[in-house]
Formats: C-alpha cells, structure tokens, sequence
C-alpha cells in the first residue's frame, strides 16, 4: 500500500487564471511527516501551500500547517482561501449558506464561509481584531524609505509609517499615488536587515489616491525576510490595513461595521481584488473578513511508499 495525497494549484483573489496569488493546497495530508511538507512545498514552488489535516480538538473542523519553501509560516490568507475554494468545490465539505467552519493553525482559530455558489462563489475568513503597534521614530523612516527609493514628500501625511499586526506583522506605509507605487525600487537586502531590527516580516505600500475602479486602495507588499521579495496579493494584510484605516481615522464606518476593496498585484501583471469587512463591538474594532474569490489551476495526486 502507498500513502496518497491530492494536490491543488489555486490562484486566490481572482477568478481569471494566471492572476491573483497563487497557493498550493494539499488534501490528505496527516501521513506527511513535516519534512515531507516542506519538501512538496519546496518543489511546487509558490511563496505558500496548505496541507489539510483532520482536527486534533473539538474547538474547531479542521486544521491547516502553512508552508514557505523555506519553512513553516503560523498564518496565510490566500492560501487559506485556495484551501477552502477546494474543499467547497462539490459542496459537500462546508455547512449550508451562512454556516461557518472553524479552521485550526499555528496563529490560533479563524472562522471561515463560503458565500454564494459554483465557480463565482466567495471564500470569507474571518480573524480577531489584530494589535495594533507603534509608529516609526525619524531615523527609522528615513531608513525605510531609502530602502524604497522614497522620499518624505512621497508619503501620504494621514499615514504615519506605523506596525500592526500579531503573529505576522507588516509595516504600513501610505504613499500619495499609484505614481509613486510604480516607481519603488525596492531593495530587497536592506529591507531583509530592516524587518529584524524593526520587528516587521513585511513592507505593505498603499495609496487612497489611484484609479481602480471600485477600490479604496491599492497595493504592494514586500517579504524579503520571509523569501518573498513581492507578495502578488495579500489577504492578511489587507485585514492588517483595515484596522489600520480605521484607528487612523481613513475609514468611514456605522458604528458596527465597514468594508472596502482593495487591488494588488497588477505590476506583477498578476492582478487581484480583495474585499475587507470590519466588525466593531461598542466602537472598538472586534473582527475582520477577508473575502475573495479563487479559481483552480490544476490538481494532481502523488504517491508516496509505506
């Protein structure tokens, strides 16, 4: 007898192929030894894949480990909406419309639906409010902003450069225009050496001023640290971002709930749209959703021998 595992290759936040953020997701996956996931990791070569496992609690469904091809990561939105695109493909591994399913990783519990059906439906994740960190002192923006070939007069002056986020924290950095998102020259060395002193795995460059139509922002992201030097398009940082423009006061909300769409990906000519709902509980933010759309790129299975 061998072991057998299924194996997907998804593009996450789009529904057009060859665009959005490709994921591997790995079915079947409790047999693999994390040797052996780091290695199918490593030779599918996407910045992410999932392996499913069965629930190991009764405080959720089922659990997901995350893989670099460098190592393992605790959390990453994109490719648990290629996961979850997967499993709701038949319609027969999610509860009905509106019923949630309880999704286990090393970054704690998040809360996911499948909204709508057939190859147009959405995959909605939701996280816990993230933390909130400290802005940068004056040299250490000069820093990073050197580190991007920007200047003072590139910065959005609403946005102060400020890191948010727990488990993976991304440096929120708000430029002027899409003028000045196509013209980071980013360098990637100084910006791998800038994460460890700041205590930031990433760069996320946005903007309030572009011309996507239905957008409120858009988008680059940068990992150097984490092996990624461009991240196409980034769920988790949306949700990073969300908080953000709310605490800063760049976000207009009811008083329970808000939303905006976010773009990303497009210098990359792998473009991708993101949607991000905030829910407040007595004015504090208490959750965000990532929602998005998928479409599946191909799918294969693989032997291993006992």
């Amino acid at each position: 007898m061998s072991r057998r595992i299924r194996i997907f290759q998804v593009d996450a936040f789009t529904t057009d192929r060859f665009t959005g953020n490709p994921a591997g997701v790995v079915l079947d996956a409790d047999s693999l030894s994390d040797v052996e996931m780091l290695a199918i990791a490593r030779e599918l070569n996407n910045a992410d894949t999932a392996f499913v496992l069965e629930p190991d609690g009764a405080d959720h469904d089922l659990r997901v480990r995350f893989f670099t091809p460098r190592t393992e990561a605790s959390f990453v939105g994109h490719a648990t909406i290629a996961t979850h695109f997967v499993l709701s493909r038949d319609g027969l591994a999610h509860p009905a419309a509106g019923g949630r399913l309880r999704q286990k990783q090393k970054s704690g519990l998040v809360d996911i639906e499948v909204r709508g059906e057939g190859p147009a439906r959405q995959i909605a994740v939701r996280q816990p409010a993230p933390p909130l960190g400290r802005q940068l002192n004056d040299r250490e923006r000069l820093a990073v902003l050197d580190a991007l070939a920007l200047s003072t007069g590139d910065i959005d002056t609403r946005c102060p450069l400020r890191i948010v986020g727990g488990a993976g924290t991304r440096l929120m950095i708000g430029v002027r225009s899409s003028e000045q998102l196509k013209q980071l020259k980013p360098d990637f060395s100084r910006l791998t050496t800038l994460s460890a002193q700041l205590g930031a795995a990433g760069f996320f460059v946005f903007t309030l001023s572009h011309a996507m139509t239905g957008c409120l922002t858009e988008s680059r992201m940068f990992c150097p640290a984490l092996g990624i030097p461009e991240d196409p398009v980034s769920g988790n940082a949306h949700g990073l971002l969300g908080a953000y423009l709310a605490e800063s006061g760049l976000l207009q909300h009811s008083g329970s709930a808000a939303k905006f769409t976010g773009a990303q990906g497009h210098h990359m000519n792998r473009a991708g749209r993101i949607d991000v709902e905030l829910e407040f509980q007595d004015g504090k933010l208490d959750g965000v959703w990532i929602v998005g759309q998928a479409v599946s790129i191909f799918e294969t299975e693989m032997h291993f021998p006992d």
